[in-house]
């Protein structure tokens, strides 16, 4: 399971798309919804749409999302018997079904997007349809296949089909008694398992080629990986070009197969100093030069900090069609441009205490 959001707003108000992906046959649902739907409405739509037609799942694979992570959904779950998988971080693979569907599925919507307009959502349906019927190349054959095992009555496969049989409403093979039924689906669960073990073999040496196992020694100096701040998008535009490693730093222990132990300054006191190796790179400069920690401002997460401190000028900028007030900016962080400009409604929104006559 996963989500398509910030899409273009339908008529009814419709901008996310909930993916749900089978992990056998492959077969997709699309449900369009609301990005602001509570996680009941969303049990409700996945009680109507899912399990009336499949069954309860054994298992549920998903991303960290507050939907997924909520008491509701954690309860619903349990009480049906259907166990609760999230995907990691550093194991993206675990849901990469369902993120290449949604690059498939969003593909589809671009393509068509002219065309539709704000009503891609009448036209979820027929997407859903020629996805499920298209040749997979995991399992070798279509998903609507798969699933059902036969091919979708449509006028593709009209022909293939008896004008007679078709009249009468018959199914070919019809003739088939119950245990030869069963084990023909059998036969085609064991093949199509064998597909997609051959299918993931084969992703995992394409993946394996380019993947370097790291590994450090005690007493190694590394570099500790920071990321932006979260909840500044505008540091990302303004430090781009920004060294995203600090240190050096020296390995205390090695704490299980993956994860290091960091001697830390006294400025990263409140941190934790166990990372993973996926956030350590090896030091191969000097080890006397030291990126200072005073000016990067590093949080408890590892995040850099900036806050704005004042606002040094006002002005108003003309559209065509409209007025936006805006303010000039003096920012905390010594990493970029000192000043920028920005909406004043956003700042007021945000930092409240810069505008005391507010």
């Amino acid at each position: 399971m996963n989500f398509i959001t910030k899409l273009r707003k339908t008529t009814g108000r419709l901008d996310t798309i909930w993916v749900i992906v089978d992990r056998l046959t492959k077969s997709a649902h699309f449900l369009p919804i609301k990005e602001t739907d509570r996680m009941e409405k969303l049990a409700r739509l996945y009680l109507r749409e899912i399990v009336k037609l499949h069954g309860v799942p054994k298992s549920i694979i998903s991303d960290r999302d507050s939907r997924f992570t909520s008491h509701f959904w954690q309860s619903l779950q349990k009480a049906m018997g259907t166990r609760l998988d999230m995907s990691t971080a550093y194991h993206p693979q675990t849901d990469g079904q369902s993120e290449r569907t949604i690059q498939t599925l969003e593909d589809m919507l671009r393509a068509c997007v002219i065309d539709f307009g704000k009503a891609w959502d009448t036209h979820l349906l027929l997407i859903e349809f020629s996805y499920n019927n298209n040749y997979h190349t995991s399992i070798k054959v279509a998903p609507f296949e798969a699933l059902y095992g036969r091919k979708c009555r449509s006028p593709l496969c009209w022909a293939e089909v008896g004008d007679t049989q078709l009249a009468r409403g018959q199914v070919p093979n019809s003739t088939l008694t119950s245990p030869e039924i069963i084990r023909e689906t059998r036969e085609k669960i064991i093949h199509i398992r064998e597909r997609l073990k051959a299918s993931c073999d084969r992703q995992k040496s394409y993946a394996d080629k380019r993947r370097k196992p790291l590994e450090f020694q005690v007493g190694d100096q590394v570099l500790l990986k920071v990321s932006p701040w979260k909840g500044m998008i505008r540091f990302g535009k303004r430090g781009k070009l920004n060294p995203r490693y600090i240190g050096p730093f020296e390995i205390l222990a090695r704490i299980g197969p993956v994860a290091y132990k960091l001697q830390l300054p006294q400025e990263l006191s409140n941190v934790h100093p166990t990372f993973h190796v996926y956030n350590l790179k090896k030091c191969l400069s000097d080890e006397t030069l030291v990126i200072p920690l005073d000016d990067i401002e590093v949080n408890e997460n590892l995040h850099f900090v900036e806050e704005p401190v004042e606002i040094m000028d006002r002005e108003i900028k003309r559209t065509k069609q409209s007025r936006i007030p805006i303010v000039k900016v003096r920012w905390s962080a010594k990493r970029g441009p000192e000043f920028t400009w920005e909406r004043e409604d956003q700042m007021k929104q945000k930092y409240p205490h810069l505008f005391p006559n507010l």
